[in-house]
């Protein structure tokens, strides 16, 4: 097998609050191969964006992170800012879901890209205003030296999207860490991000973690796919068979929530509750308060991980057959 890009290892993430402290992600465990799109799901809390903050050193002082992030076997959690420095944007670079608050409103777009030029590849001059413009073409936006004038706010939510992208890529990275890139979009919009970074992805070879609430949007344009709850890692496997043979059931319970296009109508399942505050969580598995089968010992005893199929894990007590879901099935005795 191909060695990982990114490795993560039993990654913790606790906020201390007024002496208390609360666990945001507890124990991820993840591995990236160069080239590979992972998708990131769950509901909103479910730890996965602080999962990447934590994982670039780019959390407040308050957090306290621990395990392992390894790009090429370099140890990140923990390392001196310098060379996180030499990280951020050049190895690894992340889009934010709301690109209006992320580009400076004082700045013009042309400056703020020739900066991030200068900063990852040393560009400066002519040859940064060539690459900023071979950058906005990369990215699809017309009349680029007309824009290189324009202020963030002169520009749509997409476009500002699109700059953001090109902001990523300025420093060529190995990995694109995109935070829910299409949420503040409609869907044509949508529909054309998704295309522009599966394309940079195919033309430049760098691997993507895609984070989404949006099924939909994973399953199109990822090859693998983590489903993540309470901060916990609940389900991974290949994209084609968790979204056709789930066996977690908070997996099958997101699945069950979609309509379908064929078939027959049905009533769409839901899942009753929240997502547990950081800190709040039961001590056994974080989904039992919400779950159909639960059982006694859910409450209690943390749930193992098991290795369901070929590349596929899912962390629960029961063993739930392919083909069943927990949610046509009668809730278990208390």
């Amino acid at each position: 097998m191909t060695a990982p890009l990114v490795e993560v290892t039993g990654l913790t993430v606790d906020f201390e609050r007024d002496g208390r402290s609360s666990r945001a992600v507890d124990g991820v465990d993840l591995a990236i191969a160069p080239g590979e799109a992972l998708g990131i799901v769950g509901e909103s809390g479910s730890g996965k964006s602080v999962t990447w903050l934590a994982a670039l050193g780019l959390l407040p002082a308050r957090a306290r992170v621990g395990g392992s992030v390894r790009i090429d076997k370099q140890q990140l959690i923990g390392a001196a800012p310098k060379v996180l420095e030499g990280v951020r944007g050049k190895r690894i670079a992340m889009i934010f879901q709301d690109p209006s608050s992320c580009l400076n409103p004082v700045h013009r777009i042309g400056w703020q890209l020739v900066e991030a030029l200068k900063l990852h590849r040393g560009l400066d001059g002519a040859a940064a205003e060539a690459a900023t413009l071979r950058l906005l073409d990369q990215v699809g936006i017309a009349d680029a030296r007309r824009r290189l004038g324009d202020f963030p706010h002169q520009l749509s939510g997409g476009l500002n999207q699109r700059v953001m992208i090109a902001m990523a890529l300025a420093g060529e990275p190995d990995l694109l860490i995109a935070d829910e890139p299409t949420t503040a979009l409609d869907a044509t919009i949508q529909a054309q991000i998704l295309a522009l970074l599966a394309s940079i992805r195919r033309d430049t070879g760098m691997a993507l973690v895609l984070i989404s609430h949006d099924l939909g949007v994973v399953a199109e344009n990822v090859n693998r796919v983590a489903v993540m709850y309470a901060g916990r890692l609940v389900e991974e496997a290949m994209g084609q068979d968790l979204f056709g043979a789930a066996r977690h059931p908070y997996t099958q319970g997101l699945l069950a929530a979609l309509p379908t296009l064929t078939g027959p109508r049905r009533r769409l399942a839901a899942i009753p509750g929240t997502v547990p505050e950081p800190g709040k969580a039961p001590p056994g598995c974080a989904f039992a308060p919400r779950c159909p089968l639960a059982e006694p010992r859910c409450q209690s005893e943390p749930p193992p991980v098991r290795h369901v199929g070929l590349m596929h894990r899912a962390a629960c007590h029961l063993q739930i057959d392919v083909g069943v879901s927990a949610w046509n099935l009668p809730r278990a005795a208390e």
